[in-house]
């Protein structure tokens, strides 16, 4: 598709959105293609990284396309919003979004299903939708408020306001905030080493993290234990732990804040 273009590096795939023209506004047929795309990543991918070309993650749904529609038809609309969303989130592989310029509307609520996003300085995030007499369909007030809150969310939309990077940081829209130009490199980086993972244990935290931090306690706790074992008894877990006990695993160290700015720091929240 001419709206969307997708790199392999190693186990790595970019897919970026290419309508640097509209600020990545999002039309159905570059939704559509999302979906193509994760319902078939390619052989041997184990992380994405969701791009985008220019100075504009998305400034979200593509006025162009709110042509009149039956209520019906917009339910629908939402419905395949939805559908497409829940590929990136509740899918098996995981996924890391570069943030820059404007992440609005439905550009928010794209970023809001991948699993991991870096921020560069120039983010800034809105949902406008109140001031278009509109309320969110592509799944934003599911995924939003799990990550800064319903008030918040509430705020952005009955105010109109704006939240800049490091604002989206604080509240936690943003797992890192990297320097200018620099989000694509730090997710690639992150995502570098997320497809190093043993993939059960990615499997795990993908399909079972939400399902065990949204479970009552006992049941979150036994299937926590199921995991764990089923993890544990992979052939994968066994030699990385092997290569642990023997000296030829690296072992977890401090991290280390790093200011790219002055005033922004690159670790995660």
């Amino acid at each position: 598709m001419s709206s969307l273009s997708i790199e392999r590096l190693d186990a790595v795939a970019v897919l970026t959105i290419r309508r640097p023209a509209k600020r990545n506004a999002l039309d159905d047929a570059t939704v559509l293609g999302i979906e193509e795309f994760f319902r078939s990543p390619g052989d041997g991918v184990r992380a994405v990284v969701l791009d985008a070309e220019g100075d504009h993650f998305s400034a979200g749904l593509d006025l162009g396309e709110l042509t009149e529609r039956t209520a019906e038809q917009a339910l629908e609309h939402s419905l395949m919003w939805h559908r497409v969303f829940d590929s990136i989130e509740g899918g098996r592989i995981p996924v890391v979004a570069a943030l820059k310029g404007a992440v609005i509307g439905g550009g928010l609520e794209l970023a809001a299903a991948a699993h991991l996003r870096v921020a560069e300085p120039s983010t800034f995030y809105a949902l406008p939708e109140g001031q278009r007499g509109l309320f969110v369909g592509g799944g934003g007030s599911v995924r939003i408020p799990r990550l800064i809150g319903a008030h918040r969310m509430a705020d952005l939309m009955l105010t109109g306001r704006v939240l800049d990077a490091a604002e989206g940081q604080a509240v936690g829209l943003s797992h890192y905030l990297a320097e200018a130009g620099g989000a694509r490199a730090k997710a690639l980086e992150l995502a570098g080493r997320i497809a190093a993972n043993a993939p059960l244990t990615n499997f795990a935290v993908l399909q079972a993290l939400p399902r065990i931090a949204e479970a009552a306690p006992a049941g979150g706790l036994l299937l926590e234990s199921l995991m764990s074992a089923v993890a544990a008894g992979s052939q994968d877990a066994q030699q990385r732990m092997r290569a642990f006990l023997d000296g030829r695993a690296a072992k977890v160290a401090a991290a280390k804040a790093v200011a790219t700015d002055g005033s922004l720091g690159k670790d995660a929240r």
